[in-house]
């Protein structure tokens, strides 16, 4: 089996595959476009040379040979360093994921330096499993209704006389027996066998193997669907829900897309807006002075009224709160701004609609009097917020660009917001990030 942790660039930073993947991969750009669902991949050209490029998706792309394509974001301009850095920021970011807050990045960190990452995946299911192993696995009665050589249990006397007129040696019987053969073990087992065949790492093979072994009573589920519904995760089974958590991505190839349902992709691929946004939600809930709070995707407005009926709601990434008020909204972007681009032109690499977007939950969430702002991640050539932004027709609305350190996990912020919306300073946030066992 052939894999690839990393691939190689050339000079104008373009990556090499095997002309089998590479046709794959055509072939993916080509049916998500015609589903009519988000495009994951596109194809171009550059410098002469056709171009598959992944769109705002980071994670695994698994080809059907076994070849593997990571996908990582591109922080060299935000942390330095190389692969192995950008891999372990992922790992740290994806634990702030709505679905995806099992993974533990005290193991990760560890294996992310010498793993692939669809390798550090299949080791953090397997220990949520070995882990499940050690504690013991739950049994589930269950009634079930059999014509025996013996009475167990209850007698049904009408299927009884039915079945057993002329059998004296048998008893149609309704009995209670205990089992592991249960939902959440079906799906689990159905896990194992999955990554045991697509794992190339010996180790991994060989735990999920001989976890294979302790479930060798219990079927693979055949309708993983259908078992997830039958899912039941009372305080007996909590020790189940990491596991599961991770046999659903397994099993379903799918990417836990927050806020949107699911976005379904042939590999373990993550929007990367949205990983950005959730681990700025994260962090940035450390800057913020009680008795204020921050609430992750507000809902509670929309653009328009028709015919009695609300259209178009308005959910920006953050809310600052204050009790019942709403006193400052915030936007999160995965975008490497540029501050030494000031010209009518380029304007940072800003783009317009966010600015509709920001004057629209302005007016909604503040009745267009105080401050939004935009959350982009830190670079070199982004380290300090921009100038605040005027809005001409809404003399009391002013809009506020700043850059968010993926390294202090801290966000820059003028003196005046500081002041103004009760946040901690950013030497005061490091000291409490220290701290943090979490």
């Amino acid at each position: 089996m052939t894999t690839a942790a990393s691939l190689p660039s050339d000079a104008h930073g373009l990556h090499g595959i095997p002309e089998p993947v590479y046709s794959w991969l055509e072939e993916q750009c080509l049916q998500a476009a015609d589903a009519g669902g988000p495009v994951w991949l596109r194809m171009t050209q550059r410098r002469g040379r056709r171009v598959v490029q992944v769109n705002s998706f980071v994670g695994v792309i698994r080809a059907p040979s076994g070849f593997q394509i990571e996908v990582l974001p591109k922080v060299g301009r935000a942390i330095g360093g190389g692969a192995d850095q950008a891999r372990q920021l992922l790992i740290e970011m994806l634990c702030c994921l709505r679905g995806f807050r099992h993974v533990k990045t005290s193991s990760a960190h560890i294996a992310a330096a010498r793993m692939p990452l669809l390798e550090v995946f299949i080791a953090e299911f397997l220990r949520t499993v070995e882990l499940i192993v050690k504690r013991g696995l739950r049994g589930d009665y269950s009634v079930r209704q059999e014509n025996l050589f013996a009475l167990r249990g209850k007698l049904l006397m009408a299927r009884h006389l039915q079945q057993n007129l002329h059998r004296a040696d048998r008893f149609f019987t309704e009995h209670d027996e205990f089992s592991i053969d249960r939902p959440e073990h079906r799906l689990l087992h159905a896990a194992l066998q999955r990554v045991a065949s697509i794992s190339a790492s010996r180790g991994n093979q060989q735990l999920a193997r001989e976890l294979q072994f302790v479930f060798a009573e219990v079927p693979a589920s055949t309708q993983p669907a259908i078992d997830f519904q039958r899912v039941r995760l009372g305080r007996d089974m909590a020790s189940y829900a990491d596991a599961l958590a991770w046999a659903r991505l397994i099993l379903d190839e799918e990417s836990p897309v927050t806020g949107q349902g699911r976005h379904r992709a042939p590999s373990l691929l993550f929007p990367m807006e949205q990983v950005f946004e959730a681990f700025v939600a994260k962090h940035l809930s450390r800057q913020v002075r009680l008795p204020l709070s921050l609430k992750a995707q507000a809902r509670a407005h929309h653009l328009v009224r028709h015919r009695d009926q609300s259209w178009f709601r308005l959910k920006p990434d953050l809310l600052i709160k204050d009790g019942n008020r709403d006193v400052l909204v915030l936007d999160t972007k995965w975008k490497l701004l540029d501050s030494l681009k000031a010209n009518g032109t380029d304007k940072y690499g800003l783009a317009q609609g966010d600015f509709y977007q920001l004057h629209a939950y302005g007016q909604s969430y503040l009745a267009g009097q105080g401050d939004v702002a935009l959350i982009y991640p830190k670079t070199a050539t982004f380290e300090h917020p921009l100038p605040v932004f005027d809005f001409p027709h809404s003399a009391g609305l002013r809009l506020w660009v700043l850059p968010f350190c993926l390294a202090s996990k801290t966000l820059a912020m003028p003196v005046e917001l500081l002041r103004n919306h009760g946040f901690k300073s950013q030497s005061e946030s490091a000291v409490l990030e220290s701290i943090d066992l979490d």
